[in-house]
């Protein structure tokens, strides 16, 4: 496995994991692994279907899909620490390789960092695995209908292992911490993507500009307004450096999502600003 540090806005950061030996037979897969993969298979089937609830599940389920947060996704690409994986990972003879962007990182944060995204959400997945797993039994008057199939029920379990993946990732990339199995790896290739986000800047102007966004991201730094630092586009162009497709998907959606936060807190700011700008404006004209 391979651990990757983005930084998606001057404070935050997404996570992903890289599996390297992917290479599996179905004997070899989890019993996990393979309901996912099943699953799958009928969600596509579904999606080509010509039924109408069909149409309607993939419609509803794809906008429910959209609204996981960022978070959730990145964590739930790092596989749980099963006791093979914890023999393995203590037994290895190398450490688990995080690549990052030097030039937005200072030294000893890239460790601190990963802490805190291991750490920050736990609580929240354990709440709400729980949570979906005792809304089930709700949902079986539903089975009853003979029409379709008890979806209500099926989505709870889908986001009752959800939560579970992303509280296991968390707690595999914690225990690689504590074990201090982890190992920083710069990427220049990571470093000359976010570089092009100030393309149209010099390199003496660059560098003065990731400095800035250096301390911005900095804990406790809370009078600095935080900006997005990667763009849609970015998500492509970072797959490509790094030769792994599936993590386009992963930062366009954690740049939509912290992008139409940022929106939002700037319009609702705006909105606090008007009486007071309106209450200004009228005070001039009576003075004049």
């Amino acid at each position: 496995m391979r651990l990757f540090l983005l930084p998606i806005s001057t404070r935050r950061s997404l996570i992903y994991g890289q599996r390297i030996n992917q290479q599996l037979s179905s004997q070899q897969n989890s019993y996990l692994d393979r309901i996912t993969n099943k699953a799958a298979e009928i969600w596509v089937k579904w999606e080509k279907g010509d039924r109408k609830w069909q149409k309607l599940t993939v419609e509803f389920g794809n906008k429910a899909l959209q609204k996981i947060s960022y978070q959730e996704w990145g964590l739930k690409s790092i596989p749980p620490l099963s006791a093979r994986r914890k023999a393995e990972e203590l037994e290895g003879k190398g450490k688990v390789e995080v690549c990052f962007p030097r030039a937005l990182f200072a030294e000893g944060e890239v460790m601190s960092t990963l802490r805190k995204l291991a750490t920050d959400r736990q609580s929240l997945h354990r709440k709400r695995m729980w949570g979906s797993l005792v809304a089930m039994p709700l949902t079986a008057p539903l089975a009853l209908i003979p029409i379709m199939p008890n979806i209500p029920f099926f989505y709870l379990v889908y986001r009752a292992w959800s939560h579970w993946r992303a509280f296991s990732g968390s707690r595999h990339v914690e225990f690689l911490l504590d074990r201090n199995l982890l190992k920083e790896s710069p990427s220049e290739e990571l470093n000359l993507q976010y570089m092009a986000s100030f393309a149209s800047l010099t390199t003496k102007v660059a560098d003065r500009k990731i400095e800035d966004i250096q301390k911005e991201s900095k804990e406790g730094v809370s009078e600095v307004e935080e900006r997005l630092i990667l763009q849609k586009e970015s998500g492509r162009l970072i797959a490509q450096a790094v030769g792994i497709p599936e993590i386009q998907l992963e930062v366009e959606r954690a740049v939509k999502q912290v992008g139409d936060e940022l929106k939002a807190k700037r319009e609702l700011k705006e909105e606090k600003l008007e009486p007071s700008i309106a209450s200004a404006r009228s005070t001039e004209e009576v003075k004049q």
